[in-house]
């Protein structure tokens, strides 16, 4: 098998998105780790597949030296499915943005997630339209101005991590633009995990919601205001690690190690192994400012996956037929003789 690189995976594509846009960090990183997913998993990258919807993020299987597949808007985690289903064999990659994936895609979002199928969904989240020139979207900030809401949003906006977690799902991380070397661990984690993981990406657009996460991604407060779990670690955070999350009466509580009887021994262990949707739920709905916002790999369990249980159903009803070809089936029955 071949030694990949960093450049086996670049096309030769000039890149089309706006200069600062965050989706380009998200690109490098899967640009650089696909190399050793491609070695974990013993497979040459005619075996990787590249699958987006409509918008921004969507052209990146253009960027990749990768087969690709541009489909239509919503329907990427559609063609996901069958491109899996079809080639079990295939590392199936789907970029889709936060109105592709969330509004008109959502129902196929869900059910991919509910019935597990073992693609990888990188969620870019910039909570705006950008293609379409800036209306708001189903993660958009409530009272948010844009083209659409000229006044404010009045909608609550969606939490991706909630919606994944609400239809079971079995892997989900989530990680910024500006954190490359996150990006590529997370990435590596769900090449590694058997079913859907769905990795949320929060993005900025430059053009129409600059800012749109700089509440915790400015490099003065970020690590006052995000917490990167990792398996087995404490969840401490803070620009001394001085924080920590706790558990009390059934609810996270934010605590400085050391201050009011609170003790390293009380800060949570982070295990996304657990099967634990009450714990790993609170984690993926914490925001800021009464809590960190939460990086990193959430959840990460173990359930059959679709494709294979598909794969297997086949095999089976294959062993029992009695009919194995066309021409079985036509001579099968009762048969005429035509002059």
């Amino acid at each position: 098998m071949a030694k990949y690189t960093f450049k086996d995976f670049k096309s030769d594509q000039e890149v089309r998105w706006c200069p600062g846009c965050g989706d380009y960090s998200v690109l490098v990183s899967l640009q650089k780790v696909l190399p050793q997913v491609c070695e974990e998993k013993g497979i040459d990258k005619e075996k990787v597949v590249v699958v987006s919807g409509i918008g921004c993020s969507s052209r990146l299987p253009y960027y990749m030296n990768t087969y690709g597949f541009h489909s239509i808007h919503g329907r990427a985690t559609a063609i996901a499915t069958g491109i899996k289903v079809a080639n079990p064999e295939l590392s199936v990659w789907q970029a889709s943005g936060d109105g592709d994936a969330l509004a008109i895609g959502g129902n196929h979002f869900i059910h991919a997630i509910r019935r597990n199928v073992d693609i990888n969904i990188m969620l870019f989240n910039n909570r705006i339209y950008g293609m379409t020139k800036g209306q708001y979207s189903p993660t958009s900030r409530l009272g948010a101005v844009t083209k659409t809401s000229p006044y404010g949003t009045v909608e609550q906006p969606f939490n991706p991590g909630s919606l994944v977690l609400g239809a079971k799902g079995t892997f989900f991380a989530r990680s910024m633009d500006t954190e490359l070397a996150l990006n590529q661990e997370i990435m590596l984690e769900a090449s590694r995990h058997a079913g859907t993981s769905v990795m949320e990406f929060l993005t900025n657009c430059v053009i129409f919601n600059n800012g749109s996460h700089s509440e915790i991604s400015d490099r003065e407060h970020k690590k006052d205001r995000t917490i990167v779990l990792r398996k087995g670690e404490k969840m401490l955070f803070g620009a001394d690690r001085e924080k920590g999350i706790v558990l009390e009466d059934m609810k996270l509580k934010v605590v400085t190690v050391g201050r009011d009887g609170y003790t390293l021994d009380d800060v949570l262990v982070h295990d996304p192994s657990e099967d634990n949707l009450g714990l790993q739920t609170m984690l993926a709905e914490m925001k800021y400012p009464e809590f960190p916002v939460a990086l990193g790999v959430i959840r990460d369990v173990e359930a059959n996956t679709y494709d294979a249980e598909v794969s297997r159903q086949a095999d089976e009803v294959r062993e029992k037929a009695r009919i194995h070809s066309m021409e079985e089936l036509l001579h099968s029955g009762s048969t005429w003789t035509v002059e």
